[in-house]
């Protein structure tokens, strides 16, 4: 048996495991690294490969953490084709581990955390770039309504009130002061494009670090993360793909400045067509969207940085990412019309 962080009772969630499936000789529980928010881990129990995702112990932002929101997402995808784990059980009660978990089948793929895709031969990046295209299109497509999410979230608006929440957030925190924050906290709400109705699914946080693809082929076996999914507007989750050719190598993978087509990286362009392929009904991507994601995105980096300084981050490298907040806001302000 492997034990994990401190923050799982082994002995505990043993006993839970051996009631609901049965006893078994082989049990292991091993932390997955990476991931900024719920501790996640890969579950061995006998032949069961699972995952076990659950909120971070400690105080938290109310809303924040909503793992119950990220199961209720994988049962209502998961018979639809749209490449999601199929989820197992949600234990809600904290009793048992401290805050409420949930298991998910364990999908085998790879992960790309940088966007250049250094791992792989030239020839294949692009590839795998228009396999999240179309996993981003293929959720897009599904109707809310029709899988039972139709009151995921508040339909309409979607920028206004993202823009609001956030901001809000941001006010909120005890981190340095940020005046590029500032100013996109002002910028946004001054000139949101007209709203189209728009309504679809919208992951959040949908981007290559988020993606399982498959062992062998470019096209995504699992899309990961579901915790800032709401209903919302697709071109939310388009603009934040757009992020990596907006930032540099060193502000979390991003591809700016680099070579694509010698390092045969798709353009923005090329992505975003092959996007509209799978939803053609897709509005136009403005410097708004992209603004708006970068602009987010900034905000969630300053909740990292002040759950590092509370003792209570996800993950060993949280502290240093406090300083992509400044960064990403500047990033956001130079893609802003200049009249």
């Amino acid at each position: 048996m492997n034990l994990p962080s401190p923050d799982i009772n082994v002995i505990a969630l043993q006993a839970y495991l051996t009631q609901t499936f049965g006893a078994v000789t082989i049990f292991a529980l091993d932390r997955i690294s990476g991931g900024q928010s719920n501790p996640t881990f890969f579950l061995t129990w006998g032949s069961r490969r699972m995952v076990l995702r659950k909120k971070p112990a400690g105080p938290i932002l109310q809303g924040a953490h909503a793992i119950e929101r990220e199961y209720r997402v994988l049962v209502a995808l998961h018979p639809t084709g749209v490449p999601v784990p199929k989820p197992i059980l949600l234990h809600e009660d904290p009793a048992l581990l401290g805050t409420p978990f949930y298991l998910m089948e364990r999908v085998e793929g790879r992960v790309f955390s940088d966007c250049a895709l250094p791992e792989l031969p030239a020839q294949d990046r692009a590839a795998i770039w228009m396999g999240m295209a179309d996993a981003l299109a293929q959720m897009h497509a599904v109707r809310p309504d029709a899988v039972g999410l139709g009151d995921y979230g508040k339909p309409g608006n979607y920028f206004e009130r993202q823009i609001a929440r956030w901001s809000r957030q941001w006010r909120a925190s005890g981190s340095v002061p940020i005046p590029a924050l500032d100013q996109l906290a002002d910028w946004l709400p001054a000139n949101l494009p007209p709203d189209d109705g728009a309504v679809s699914l919208a992951h959040g946080d949908f981007r290559l670090g988020n993606m399982l693809f498959h062992p062998t082929e470019p096209r995504v076996v699992a899309i990961l993360d579901w915790e800032l999914s709401t209903l919302g507007h697709p071109l939310a989750d388009l603009g934040f793909c757009a992020m990596p050719w907006h930032t540099a190598p060193d502000e979390y993978g991003g591809i700016l400045g680099l070579d694509h087509t010698a390092l045969g990286l798709p353009t923005e362009a090329e992505f975003v067509a092959r996007y509209r392929q799978g939803l053609t009904q897709t509005s136009t991507l403005l410097p708004f969207h992209k603004a708006f994601a970068l602009f987010r995105f900034a905000v969630i980096f300053v909740g990292i940085s002040d759950r590092a300084r509370a003792g209570n981050a996800a993950s060993d490298n949280a502290a240093e990412l406090g300083h992509l907040a400044e960064r990403f806001a500047a990033r956001a302000l130079a893609i802003l019309p200049t009249t």
